[in-house]
């Protein structure tokens, strides 16, 4: 009996580069990011403003600045992307893989109605006329629990409250059932009751639907309660990388130590001081050559500053999940 072959996964990235023009000349903002996702799992990207998180996301999209310059491989079902065509990527965003963007205040047009904002990737991607473009707008707004759903069908985005603008980004990307959904903070600048309302829609959404979820955020507990896996990235590097209840448990890398330490936590005495990380990230062009971290690393030691560290297999849980990778070569200290 012939074995099926196995298909590629959903989304798999190896040795990513991004490089930037600077006004001091070119600085590398990513350096060398592999990640791997399969159809139906949730990864999470988290740290530091200026870390490389949203850069990534851009990356994944082909949304990065005109004069980027990029090297390695991203493989959406076994697609290269890096180095396709516009036309091409055009083909793909919004219709395979989409992305949730980080302001819902200013990512929306303020010039059109909302329902032509969900309508243009059907009409794109799918060639549905007005009508029925219209009407599948409204069935997206409903099935994101929008209130009222039908009487905003003509509203501009400024008669919407932030929990109802994300509701619409969130209405678009999910237009036209992509496999890939990237979530760049979609909570930000919303209160904490519609936080909970918004990630639950998504997960709910992503668990019916089979697609990846990449997550990106700087909260440890959204990471804990929404995301299979985790990856900490710091200077445009994936740092330390495990399953989701591992990397809570079994904390490797100093920079994610101190993410994890510099949490606020109940019980703690009036007037107790919380942990923080010394210095803060520096500009692209001021990483050392060896170590992004090595510079607020209290475990630093002149090697880890002019070579760059490799990835080292911690544990595996099971045969069929990824290691507990940790890039950094004095990880077990106490």
């Amino acid at each position: 009996m012939t074995e099926m072959p196995t298909p590629p996964p959903l989304l798999q990235v190896a040795d990513l580069r991004v490089t930037l023009p600077t006004a001091r000349g070119w600085a590398q903002a990513l350096r060398g990011v592999s990640l791997r996702m399969e159809r139906g799992q949730t990864v999470g990207l988290i740290g530091e403003s200026g870390c490389g998180k949203s850069l990534t996301a851009l990356a994944l999209m082909g949304l990065l600045p005109e004069r980027a310059q990029v090297s390695g491989s991203i493989l959406l079902q076994g697609q290269e992307l890096v180095g396709m065509p516009e036309p091409q990527l055009c083909q793909l965003r919004g219709a395979r893989m989409a992305m949730i963007f980080q302001e819902p205040m200013t990512a929306l047009n303020p010039l059109h109605p909302i329902w032509k904002q969900i309508a243009e990737p059907l009409r794109l991607h799918q060639h549905m006329g007005v009508k029925q473009a219209k009407a599948r707008a409204l069935e997206l707004l409903e099935r994101v629990q929008l209130p009222r759903a039908r009487e905003r069908l003509d509203a501009y985005p400024h008669q919407l409250s932030g929990g109802q603008r994300q509701r619409v980004m969130i209405s678009i990307a999910l237009a036209c059932s992509p496999d890939l959904l990237i979530a760049d903070e979609p909570t930000t600048a919303l209160d904490v009751t519609v936080q909970k309302e918004v990630l639950a829609l998504i997960k709910q959404l992503v668990n019916e639907d089979g697609m990846g979820l990449l997550l990106i955020s700087h909260d440890l507990g959204l990471m804990q309660d929404q995301v299979d896996r985790v990856m900490v990235m710091y200077g445009g590097s994936v740092v330390e990388s495990a399953a989701t209840p591992e990397l809570f448990a079994h904390r490797a890398h100093p920079y994610t130590r101190g993410l994890f330490a510099a949490r606020p936590r109940l019980g703690l005495a009036r007037g107790t001081r919380l942990t923080t990380i010394p210095g803060s990230v520096p500009e692209l062009m001021d990483f050392p050559a060896g170590c992004a971290f090595a510079d607020r690393c209290a475990w630093a030691v002149d090697e880890c500053r002019h070579t760059p560290p490799q990835p080292e297999t911690m544990a595996l849980q099971s045969p069929s999940d990824e290691p507990h990778a940790v890039s950094c070569p004095r990880w077990r200290l106490p």
